[in-house]
């Protein structure tokens, strides 16, 4: 697989894996890039991150383009940043980030779904009334949306200012 874009400034390379984990647990949202028949789509979702399994949990509607496109070709490559911002009078910006590359799956088992869901809710919401108020308890429900699994195969996060 092709090597992170590093080979200019090997100083700004995130080594650690608990540095790389702790972006994507304050991440929000994953731009998630697709090919299907040499034709590119880009889109961005919020998600869950699941550390111990090294995944990310994403739900979608039942149909949809990004459906299409996983459906054809599961391999995507995905990144999410840390924007610190531009710092003025210093022309520079603070940020990091990860890209990493992986499998994107379309979730069919019932408790693996609602694990996905749980683990989205908990990464998205603070608070345990609201994530227990919205945390779906019905198999119907499961029924009308798809979660997709993201299995991430490579990593590498990097930081600036």
């Amino acid at each position: 697989m092709t090597q992170y874009h590093l080979r200019n400034r090997p100083n700004r390379e995130l080594k650690e894996e608990s540095d790389i984990d702790a972006i994507l647990n304050k991440g929000k949202f994953a731009v998630i890039s697709m090919c299907r028949n040499n034709e590119p789509y880009i889109v961005t979702l919020s998600y869950g991150y699941d550390s111990e399994k090294k995944t990310l949990y994403f739900h979608s509607a039942k149909k949809g383009l990004k459906l299409d496109f996983i459906n054809s070709n599961k391999r995507v490559c995905a990144t999410v940043i840390e924007d610190g911002g531009y710092i003025i009078n210093e022309c520079c910006h603070e940020y990091k980030s990860v890209v990493f590359r992986g499998d994107m799956q379309i979730v069919n088992d019932i408790g693996e779904k609602k694990h996905g869901m749980n683990i989205l809710l908990h990464h998205l919401e603070k608070k345990d009334s609201i994530i227990e108020e919205k945390l779906i308890r019905s198999y119907d429900s499961y029924s009308k949306m798809e979660i997709l699994r993201l299995d991430i195969k490579q990593i590498h996060g990097k930081a600036g200012r």
